[in-house]
């Protein structure tokens, strides 16, 4: 009885597992996450790529310059990988309802479509992955939790064909200090060189 119990149990969670999140799900949650506010100014974050296995393969640190206009969001990201690379994206982000948003940026092909309630953000979006000298075509299932004192949690799934290639985690910081900003240019050891890669 008691294993026919706990296999009723373990199917219903791998069933709810298999539906997924929803963004209505953090509904009421706060501190309410609006991302035109959140990056109106300067950002700082670190982050991670983990491939499907999850072996550690890339680390950055990402500056990012927001600018919010009444109907656009233009975020420009500088990265500094742990490797020496450096990289630059923009972002432009508009509000097209109450909890929607639509964005482009380089690399990512077509519009990306994001939905938020409470202090979540789903962005959803295909791009185009510089994987050594190749270029594959990904899905992001991109998800962005604010928690207390303007940190915020990003995690996403990057997957080709249905398939995970590895998952993105990073932490978003508020920084106001010109001295964090200058600590920004230098935050790994390597020589920086230019490239287009994004993992």
């Amino acid at each position: 009885m008691i294993r026919l119990t706990v296999l009723l149990l373990l199917s219903m969670t791998l069933l709810t597992g298999c539906s997924g999140m929803k963004p209505e799900d953090f509904a009421g949650q706060e501190p309410r996450f609006r991302i035109e506010e959140y990056f109106a100014g300067k950002t700082r974050a670190w982050g991670i790529f983990q491939d499907r296995f999850g072996k550690l393969r890339r680390q950055f640190v990402v500056d990012i310059e927001g600018t919010w206009d009444g109907e656009t969001l233009t975020l420009v990201e500088d990265f500094v990988y742990d490797d020496g690379e450096i990289e630059r994206r923009t972002w432009k982000i508009h509000k097209t309802g109450e909890h929607s948003y639509e964005g482009t940026a380089d690399g990512v092909i077509g519009v990306a479509e994001g939905k938020g309630y409470g202090n979540a953000l789903n962005w959803h979006y295909r791009f185009a992955l510089k994987v050594g000298d190749s270029t594959w075509n990904v899905t992001f299932d991109d998800w962005m939790f604010l928690q207390q004192d303007g940190v915020m949690i990003n995690r996403a799934k990057v997957t080709k064909f249905g398939f995970e290639l590895g998952e993105v985690t990073i932490a978003f910081g508020k920084h106001h200090s010109d001295q964090a900003a200058a600590e920004m240019a230098t935050p790994f050891s390597a020589p920086a060189r230019q490239r287009g890669a994004a993992l």
